[in-house]
């Protein structure tokens, strides 16, 4: 197990930084809401997590080269100033969110080569298709930045709960490392700093066993944690991991940081981790898309569309992943065939909604997925349709706090 996971050297914001200007939602979220990125922008100011990423929602907008150049600029610009303190060691964290769910995780570092994003064979596996087009870019952040910031969630399929909840159940207020409400109605956040964090790497390594995995999917091969969020930064990381070894000795491949992403882990049984839906609305169509979505799908399931005040209902798949794979089949060669039709992934009923109607666009309330299903599913059949599940509303993703050097 030690060569999967490694308790990780973490750059927190000190004391004198307020970590409710630093921490920032996901950058894949709202990808439709300008409005949300510039309110953000407006609050946080100079010491923020906002200035070394590169939210979605700008990667339309040009100036990609001079964004990425002020990414570069102000992490380098953090290092060396009075931002950080740095933490060896697994930090259990508690997200209370605006809807009343509370996530409890905990913060390690992966080694990379334990995970490929093509084959689905390896103990870390993506739970969904990459799709290569988005890499580039996430290549170019990543290939001169210095920091790495994590909204990757992992799961793993405890549902014995032997590994995250009695270190939970052990740790107290003189381990509390931060502490602290998060802006943009996203809850609130705590970290602590566990005291025993070689007995985390034993308990995961104890689900590591090839009779329980026989037992649970069928096969020996080791499954141990599926990337819940974060499919595409992981594979970025991947890239680059491997664009980086063939110039490194064999004792520097060791322990060259490149080699690991930080990252969350989540149980999958933990009660307040809720998947839902990721919804489409699609730009520059009418009821005319309606009605060829309507001739191109079947099924004995059902999803719901609206346009302009105006609900359609949709038969398809009744199994949720499959019904995502088939709507998402006809968009992308509905896509392909119609100048000027677009898509987007929106969380949440509300803002699925609200952007369809501010730009008439077509709604595409989508299916929730089961939990039980996820791990099942990815070792049958690799990876779940792009866009399947979401765990959570869009103001429950993961905000960036924590960092880790990885020059």
């Amino acid at each position: 197990m030690k060569d999967i996971v490694k308790i990780p050297r973490v750059l927190l914001p000190k004391e004198n930084v307020d970590i409710k200007k630093w921490a920032v939602i996901a950058c894949d979220q709202f990808t439709s809401q300008g409005l949300y990125w510039q309110q953000l922008k407006d609050y946080c100011g100079e010491v923020s997590a906002l200035n070394i990423i590169f939210p979605e929602y700008y990667l339309e907008k040009g100036d990609m080269e001079t964004r990425i150049a002020s990414i570069n600029s102000y992490m380098n610009k953090y290092l060396a100033g009075d931002i950080f303190r740095e933490i060896e060691g697994v930090i259990l964290t508690e997200r209370t969110t605006s809807y009343g769910h509370k996530r409890t995780g905990l913060i390690l570092a992966f080694d990379l080569e334990k995970y490929d994003f093509t084959t689905g064979t390896l103990p870390i596996r993506a739970t969904e298709a990459t799709v290569k087009e988005r890499l580039p870019v996430r290549l170019k952040i990543r290939e001169h930045a210095p920091l790495e910031l994590p909204h990757v969630l992992l799961l793993i399929d405890d549902e014995q709960k032997t590994v995250i909840e009695p270190v939970a159940a052990k740790v107290t207020d003189k381990d509390l490392l931060y502490s602290c409400d998060l802006n943009m109605n996203g809850g609130s956040i705590k970290g602590y700093l566990v005291k025993e964090p070689e007995k985390v790497l034993e308990a995961i390594e104890r689900l590591d066993d090839p009779a329980r995995m026989q037992a649970r999917y069928g096969s020996e091969k080791p499954f141990l944690f599926a990337v819940g969020d974060g499919n595409h930064s992981v594979a970025t990381a991947k890239l680059l991991w491997d664009r980086i070894k063939p110039n490194l000795s064999e004792e520097e491949r060791k322990t060259h940081p490149a080699r690991y992403v930080l990252a969350e882990v989540v149980n999958l049984y933990d009660e307040d981790l809720l998947f839902e839906a990721i919804h489409r609305v699609v730009f520059g169509v009418g009821e005319s898309f309606i009605q060829e979505m309507t001739s191109a799908l079947s099924g004995e399931g059902h999803i719901s569309l609206l346009y302009r005040d105006k609900m359609y209902g949709v038969s398809v798949p009744k199994v949720a992943a499959e019904a995502v794979k088939a709507v998402q089949e006809f968009l992308d060669a509905y896509i392909a065939t119609h100048e000027g039709a677009s898509v987007d992934y929106i969380h949440g009923d509300s803002n699925l909604a609200e952007v369809a109607a501010a730009k008439d666009g077509v709604a595409i309330f989508m299916p929730v997925m089961e939990k039980k299903d996820l791990f099942p599913y990815v070792v049958k059949h690799g990876s779940l349709p792009r866009k399947t599940f979401s765990m959570g509303e869009a103001e429950e993703k993961r905000y960036y706090l924590e960092a880790r050097k990885i020059v």
